[in-house]
């Protein structure tokens, strides 16, 4: 099947077309597979996934959502006024280098950074790999009122998050947060603050894998699933 393919700003520049393509896919294909295919192919427009919205028929969708047959699907990158909080649920690993670089700016003399690991033990259990479960749309409104909330811990702060879903090994990056201010304490404060609500807020659950077998964290065990 064809669909047409828009870009816009610097993105446009990026694949050094005027503005759009038709594109053939195989049937079945989703917006990420089309992202894929076209980090791929433009190596420069890969860098950017993180920066854009994605549009089907002039409406923003998921990555997951499916295409069909005459879609026309645009690259939203941010707007001249700002994109609003850089907060991402992803299936993909976090760029670390990206949410650094979406909280710095010459007011900024400090930035903060946290990765959570998947780590092999859990209060003295062996863990072989984690589940991360997320009611996406709800976790992504939350993580942005929380990147907000730490923006306001003092003037000049921003805050960056990204979250990972899905299958993760022993040693993959689960979470990242940046946090940049004007003064080094007040960016602590903000990425402290940060991981601290995600942790106690946001819809995403684990479950931890190991010998002994799978249990969801923070579910009692009579509980869990036999």
């Amino acid at each position: 099947m064809q669909i047409q393919v828009l870009y816009f700003g610097f993105l446009r520049e990026r694949v050094a077309q005027r503005r759009g393509e038709l594109m053939s896919i195989p049937a079945g294909s989703t917006l990420n597979d089309v992202v894929d295919a076209l980090s791929t192919a433009y190596p420069r427009f890969g860098q950017a996934r993180g920066l854009v919205k994605l549009a089907v028929n002039e409406e923003i969708v998921p990555p997951e959502q499916a295409l069909h047959d005459g879609d026309v699907v645009a690259f939203i990158p941010p707007v001249a006024g700002g994109s609003g909080p850089y907060a991402r649920v992803t299936e993909d690993p976090p760029n670390l280098e990206l949410i650094v670089r979406s909280v710095t700016g010459p007011r900024q003399g400090g930035v903060v950074s946290f990765i959570g690991y998947v780590r092999g033990d859990s209060d003295g259990k062996p863990v072989s790999r984690l589940e991360y479960e997320a009611y996406r749309p709800m976790a992504e409104r939350s993580l942005a009122d929380i990147v907000t909330r730490c923006e306001l811990v003092a003037p000049g702060v921003r805050v960056a998050v990204a979250h990972r879903v899905g299958l993760l090994e022993v040693g993959d990056i689960a979470v990242v947060i940046a946090a940049a201010a004007p003064h080094r304490a007040e960016a602590f404060q903000a990425a402290r603050m940060c991981i601290e609500l995600i942790k106690q807020e946001t819809t995403i659950w684990k479950k931890e894998y190991g010998p002994d077998g799978a249990d969801w964290v923070g579910i009692p065990q009579d509980q869990q699933v036999a």
